[in-house]
């Protein structure tokens, strides 16, 4: 199957020297957007040329977008134009309003529709939502990057969701991946026979066996990630080896709560560094955790694989009345460099909250760690000393054992 350009199979020295190119512009365009300034501080933009040099900046959060488009809206000083220039605005929960391009694949939607094996002579049934978020844009944009027609049907009225499939001859679903059934399920229900042979999917979680239940069916099924803010971050490819990072962004997997980047194969947060020169986002946190896959992809892309998604990196908590958040454990494991890692686990012993935090360190003695747990947690706690490496790799490091039911 051919790729969708040639950036796809750049050498690592070639996306070395790319990076050392586009880095440094994208900051200087992050540093024209008042707001981006503000956040970034004083950065000189020629010394930021690789994930290193990347790795020192701040992290911006999604609760940072809020604040500061409450103080300039709607898209808080951190885009390069103003907002009548851009061709959409989107709401989405919060609300935090984002901007959207009409430009060629603004949101790269295309590489994964490519991979998908979609394009000229397909019709794509577009169940994404088009009704104030950007999703439905997100993929019709893609479809015609690659030249697929679009049936903008959205999300609903399943009956004529199959009718439409019928009549038109949609050869290629685009939505959440639970939907698809619905409107298969329908069609079995109605008589008709659908002639979807592609799916590309989104915005949830594509279970094996659903997608199995798909392939019975003789659908092809691939995902992609993607968030409003950036458009597609990473997406599979027929060889289903982990998600393959798309070309116009950076992403760095870091210790929840912090901006450090972990080891390689370490489940961490998703940070992404997007390339668009409208929306320079600079070390956006997404919340969610991934982990880096070693090699390069059987398809022949040869850009960074992740793992997918793996969860949430906001673990905050409530133990003993008492918010506790990542960025608290990630204080208590700066202050001792022979702690590797910590994990804070709140259980119940009767009636009451207890809170145990597990320490990652050769040194034997828990009680030394009594006094930094107060100041960086707020609160007392059980200290349980384990050796380095015993900890699951997980993400996790605060874990709720209580249960709700």
């Amino acid at each position: 199957m051919s790729h969708f350009d040639t950036l796809e199979t750049r050498s690592p020295d070639r996306r070395a020297a790319d990076l050392a190119r586009d880095l440094p512009a994208q900051i200087a365009r992050a540093l024209a957007a008042p707001g981006m300034a503000a956040h970034l501080g004083a950065v000189e933009a020629a010394a930021v040329a690789d994930m290193t040099a990347l790795a020192r900046l701040p992290v911006l959060r999604k609760s940072d977008l809020g604040g500061a488009q409450k103080g300039a809206a709607p898209f808080g000083g951190l885009t390069t134009k103003p907002a009548h220039a851009f061709a959409h605005v989107f709401q989405s929960p919060g609300p935090i309003y984002e901007p959207g391009g009409a430009e060629h694949d603004w949101w790269r939607m295309g590489r994964f529709l490519h991979a998908c094996g979609v394009g000229r002579g397909d019709i794509v049934q577009n169940c994404f939502g088009y009704h104030l978020t950007p999703a439905g844009m997100i993929f019709e944009s893609g479809a015609r990057a690659v030249g697929a027609a679009v049936l903008p049907a959205g999300t609903g009225q399943t009956e004529l969701q199959v009718r439409a499939a019928v009549d038109v001859g949609s050869t290629v679903y685009a939505g959440t991946p639970d939907y698809l059934k619905i409107i298969l399920d329908k069609a079995e229900e109605m008589g008709e026979r659908l002639t979807i042979t592609r799916a590309a999917v989104g915005g949830g979680a594509l279970f094996p066996s659903l997608r199995k239940e798909y392939a019975d069916r003789g659908i092809q099924t691939l995902q992609c990630y993607a968030t409003a803010d950036l458009g597609n971050i990473a997406y599979e490819s027929p060889a289903m080896e982990g998600m393959i990072v798309d070309e116009g962004v950076i992403v760095e997997i870091v210790r929840p709560g912090t901006g450090a980047p972990v080891a390689p194969g370490e489940v961490g947060e998703v940070v992404v560094t997007t390339l668009n020169p409208d929306y320079p986002l600079i070390r956006f946190a997404t919340g969610d955790l991934s982990a880096v896959l070693p090699g390069m992809s059987p398809c022949g892309r040869t850009n960074l694989r992740i793992k997918g998604w793996m969860g949430r990196a906001d673990q905050t908590t409530k133990i003993k009345g008492m918010f506790v958040r990542p960025e608290q454990v990630a204080a208590f494991v700066a202050r001792h460099p022979e702690v590797t890692r910590a994990r804070v686990v709140a259980s119940r012993e009767g009636e009451m909250d207890v809170m145990t935090v597990r320490v990652e360190t050769p040194a034997p003695d828990g009680a030394r760690y009594e006094g930094s747990v107060v100041e960086a947690l707020k609160m007392k706690g059980r200290i349980e000393v384990v050796a380095p490496g015993s900890l699951p790799n997980d993400g996790k490091v605060i874990e709720d054992l209580r249960s709700y039911g």
